[in-house]
């Protein structure tokens, strides 16, 4: 298959057979629907009939069944979602699976300098709940916010399934920001926990992340305890009554605590934008809402099924981290993370991709521009034949890194699935699916469930005539 740069033609097809397998148009026929656009217009048009049938399909378990899927009484600005119901996020990424499909893989995290570590889903589990004790014994409560520093390691899954795991709110900040800019989102957040590490390794150069913790902490006030997993070596934090060994903490804590159901509209997760353009801003997502649409979005636009291994090249801070962990944990699937920058050397990722066989593999149009000038042979020194999907976010596409991704790492055969959303939404508005034709460099249209429109400054419409029938 050749791919044009014309953005007119469509670059990837599905067969009959690829279309009707997926996660999506499965979906659609238990719906009675057999077009893919006929299933985005009815998202559109009846919300609460599409988000109900999702978290049936998905198996969404509730501690307390919701009453309503949504109520827009005080404006559609301010909807609440799945009104009057209770669960837990935690249970429903791990807990369940460790019930279910306990020797499942269900983490998968590799350090830079070569480290490789493995989580079951009873593995997972266990983790969790000895974290989320040893959170309880520092005194966190439902509601109190944790904030996350970590590097892109298996414990960065098990901190982030335990701090919903007990109704916390989670807090990832970036590992690369400065001393004052974690301290701004600390005291914005008034977080009371900080999970971190003595340090982590980024170009084969260590990063003391616990040195910007401490220089962070002169300027706040709200955290009591900071826990430090000893990553490098370097020891706890050295202020004294506040720091607390990560590996001293979970000790002798059980390996089972049964999970704290949550109200729907509990508070889950602030996400801080990139303050680029001004003050950080913290957007508060809520438990319901964001499981939900975290699992749809990778059911139906990533195709993730429990077999897959879903590897997202990001941070912990940034939306990204949380969506893969998320996504992948939320369907039973693996979820990959990799410490430290994607190069040097320069085939890391797709030796990450060999070795932890990777179906799934998320990148931005940045890191394959930085990709490229390395050429072809860092990509074809390894077998990807586990790969059968691509996935993109964060910046637009031009058409020569989507040609390499597409032709030199993907051979013409896979779909590279773009998403353009946001940090303040949780989740993406435009998205196309492995069910549907592709166009170069394009978003393919509103994501099911998103009413998408587009005007000019003269106020008329703009949405090209090809998507005014969804």
């Amino acid at each position: 298959m050749t791919l044009t740069t014309s953005k007119a033609e469509f670059v990837w097809r599905p067969s009959v057979e690829q279309a009707q397998s997926t996660n999506v148009m499965r979906f659609a026929r238990e719906q009675g629907i057999d077009d893919y656009w006929e299933l985005v217009r009815r998202s559109q048009d009846d919300p609460e009939w599409f988000w109900a049938a999702v978290a049936d399909h998905l198996e969404i378990e509730f501690a307390r069944p919701y009453e309503r899927i949504m109520d827009d009484s005080r404006g559609i600005e301010w909807t609440t979602w799945f009104v009057g119901g209770q669960l837990n996020m935690a249970w429903n990424c791990v807990g369940r699976w460790a019930e279910r499909t306990p020797e499942a893989l269900a983490a998968i995290g590799e350090t830079e300098d070569g480290h490789a570590t493995q989580l079951t889903y009873a593995e997972l589990w266990r983790d969790t709940c000895q974290l989320a004790a040893g959170l309880r014994q520092l005194g966190v409560e439902p509601g109190d916010r944790v904030a996350l520093c970590l590097p892109m390691v298996t414990e960065a899954v098990v901190a982030l399934h335990a701090c919903t795991l007990i109704g916390a709110v989670l807090v990832p900040i970036f590992s690369g920001l400065a001393a004052p800019a974690v301290a701004a989102r600390l005291d914005d957040a008034e977080a009371k926990v900080v999970l971190t590490a003595d340090g982590t390794l980024r170009r084969g150069k260590p990063v003391h992340l616990k040195d910007t913790i401490d220089e962070a902490l002169e300027d706040v006030d709200c955290v009591q305890s900071v826990v430090v997993l000893a990553r490098l070596g370097g020891g706890a934090l050295t202020r004294p009554g506040r720091a607390v060994s990560w590996a001293e903490l979970l000790d002798r804590q059980p390996e089972h605590i049964e999970p704290q159901p949550s109200d729907t509209e509990h508070p889950c997760y602030v996400g801080y934008t990139s303050g680029t353009t001004g003050r950080p801003k913290g957007a508060v997502h809520a438990t319901a809402g964001l499981l939900v649409k975290l699992a749809e979005e990778a059911a139906f636009q990533t195709d993730v099924r429990p077999k897959d291994r879903l590897f997202w090249v990001t941070v912990l801070g940034w939306l990204m981290g949380i969506w893969e962990i998320g996504g992948a944990n939320s369907l039973g699937a693996a979820v990959v993370v990799a410490e430290g920058a994607p190069v040097p050397p320069p085939d890391r990722i797709w030796s990450l991709c060999e070795r932890h066989q990777v179906s799934i593999l998320g990148v931005s149009p940045t890191l394959v521009r930085g990709l490229m000038p390395f050429g072809q042979e860092p990509v074809q020194a390894h077998d990807l034949s586990s790969l059968r999907l691509f996935a993109s976010t964060g910046e637009p596409w031009n058409p020569e890194p989507y040609r390499w991704l597409f032709e030199t790492v993907g051979n013409g055969r896979l779909p590279i699935i773009n998403i353009s959303g946001g940090t303040e939404v949780g989740a993406c508005f435009l998205s196309p699916t492995p069910a549907i034709p592709i166009k170069a460099c394009s978003l393919g249209g509103p994501a099911l469930g998103m009413a998408v429109d587009v005007f000019g400054q003269d106020g008329n419409r703009r949405l090209p005539p090809c998507l005014r029938r969804c």
